[in-house]
């Protein structure tokens, strides 16, 4: 077949996909998405019990706010997906998508002789840099295309599970029972999420929110007296939050305001504000102090030996901290949920062992480990781009959370985070369709890398979790450099009280006029 010749090319239809191509659209993008559907992780990594971490005023699209954002319960995943739905129709992108279609593989095909890596010029040249192999999951043939620009929005979780190394015989084929990912897990139906786990002792593998959360299903299942507990398998502790509130304030007052972010180190701060952040540091523990001692109040945490030895503002450094169901000890309390503590483990015929030579009888095994969201991208990407995908730091380098200095014609978006992941990547669509525009110019290479360079050590100074690429303490000043650069105004509010001491949200960042 021949080669279909087009602009832009968009691979992925999870929210940075649908946010591209909405920002894109004047160009015609083709978006190739694997699946039947949109939605990403929404569609394909939810339970049944799944929901948004945050309110609702702090998941939405800027021009399209939710019809009840006013309501304080957080939106199950079939709200978040019929609202996606929503914006899709609204403003006509659908028509871009080219559902069932996976890429496979990834061609250079730019002129080698160009100047790709000192100053950056405009993006869509009228010449090919990449051509996209794309095969129908339906009919199985394969379908090229060439493409003068790429974004990339295949995103950091779903597709690929990550499974643990374990010791040679001591893996998943000596255990007798059943093992399955979170991933697996998602795919099936009440009935029969409820028929694996019912009567079966479970062991859960992990302790971050998907971990949680099936906890919760695992116990709602095992009601009564014939029912089995739950048991967690926990390796490394996270500060848990049951709500947002901390001693009767506001949780966004401790780290969602401009004043707040004041006291965090940021990129391009200059020696003053170095030393100022320094001077300030105090405060900075005594709000993280304020909030552990809240949650060791509120949650048993010391009884079940569940207290991290890291400070809170780690966690929420590093975009780790979860949103407790209401049940969750409850149904500790009740002996439906138990907790077992250690770094390594692996099977045995019968359940799992553990470091200190205890054994765990077990039915069913669910590793809620996370996913490779690099693999994904290394699949397709060909050399030598392929090892440019992580420094040895393990973070993605990405100016502006978007371009890779040494990977031409092409965007990444999703795979920085921050508290709504959302808003972060409808802001970087936005800077990016200007950029594409030519109404700004990218620094040159070794600007950017200097730029990535700072927020990284930033991040590793703040938390030892630096690794998953999170700006949640200096988000506001983040946004406020993408102003600047598309000539923006960066103070969004109506006055300085409320610029000072109220949150921003996407709304903030309404597309002006």
């Amino acid at each position: 077949m021949a080669i279909i010749r087009s602009k832009i090319g968009i691979i992925g239809g999870g929210i940075s996909g649908i946010a591209a191509a909405k920002q894109l659209a004047k160009y015609d993008p083709i978006v190739f998405e694997a699946t039947d559907c949109i939605g990403g992780v929404w569609k394909h990594c939810s339970y049944r019990s799944t929901k948004l971490q945050t309110p609702r005023c702090d998941y939405e699209f800027s021009d399209f706010p939710w019809t009840q954002r006013d309501n304080t319960n957080f939106p199950t995943y079939e709200e978040i997906l019929d609202y996606l739905y929503s914006y899709a129709k609204h403003f006509d992108v659908l028509k871009f998508f080219n559902f069932n279609s996976k890429v496979v593989e990834i061609k250079f095909v730019g002129d080698r002789e160009m100047n790709y890596f000192g100053e950056y010029g405009s993006l869509l040249t009228g010449n090919p840099v990449w051509e996209v192999a794309v095969r129908n999951n339906q009919s199985q043939t394969i379908q090229w295309y060439a493409f003068d620009f790429v974004v990339m929005c295949t995103g950091k979780y779903g597709d690929i599970p990550n499974i643990p190394n374990f010791p040679e015989k001591k893996g998943p084929q000596m255990f007798n029972g059943q093992v399955l990912h979170t991933l697996d897990y998602s795919k099936l139906d009440q009935e029969a999420s409820t028929k694996l786990m019912k009567g079966k002792k479970v062991v859960v593998v992990g302790y971050k929110k998907s971990a949680i959360d099936l906890a919760v299903e695992c116990a709602e299942a095992n009601q009564g007296p014939e029912g089995q507990p739950c048991t967690m398998v926990v390796r490394t502790l996270h500060w848990t939050v049951p709500h947002y509130s901390i001693w009767g304030l506001p949780f966004y007052l401790f780290y969602s305001t401009r004043s707040s972010q004041f006291l965090h180190e940021r990129p391009n701060q200059g020696l003053f504000r170095t030393l100022l952040c320094h001077m300030l540091s105090p405060m900075r523990r005594a709000a993280s102090k304020l909030i552990e001692s809240y949650l060791e109040w509120k949650l048993p945490l010391e009884k079940y030996g569940l207290k991290p030895e890291h400070p809170f503002e780690e966690d929420y450094a590093s975009c780790q901290m979860a949103i407790l169901p209401e049940n969750f000890f409850t149904e500790a309390d009740k002996g439906k949920i138990m907790f077992k503590r250690t770094s390594k483990w692996w099977f045995w015929e019968g359940g799992v062992e553990f470091e200190d030579n205890t054994k765990l009888e077990a039915d069913v095994v669910i590793l809620a480990t996370g996913f490779d969201g690099k693999k994904k991208i290394k699949a397709i990407l060909p050399d030598p781009f392929r090892s440019l995908v992580e420094f040895p730091s393990g973070m993605i380098p990405l100016y502006r959370g978007t371009i890779h200095p040494l990977i031409p014609n092409m965007a990444f978006v999703g795979y920085l985070e921050s508290v709504s992941n959302l808003h972060s990547a409808e802001i970087r669509c936005i800077w990016l369709s200007r950029l594409v525009d030519d109404l700004f110019k990218l620094p040159s290479v070794e600007k950017m890398l200097e730029q990535i360079t700072q927020e990284m050590e930033i991040m590793k100074r703040t938390t030892r979790f630096y690794k998953r690429n999170c700006i949640s303490t200096f988000s506001i000043n983040h946004s406020d450099e993408i102003c600047q650069e598309m000539g923006w105004q960066f103070w969004r509010k109506t006055n300085w009280l409320a610029e000072a001491f109220t949150p921003y949200n996407s709304q903030d960042y309404a597309e002006e006029k």
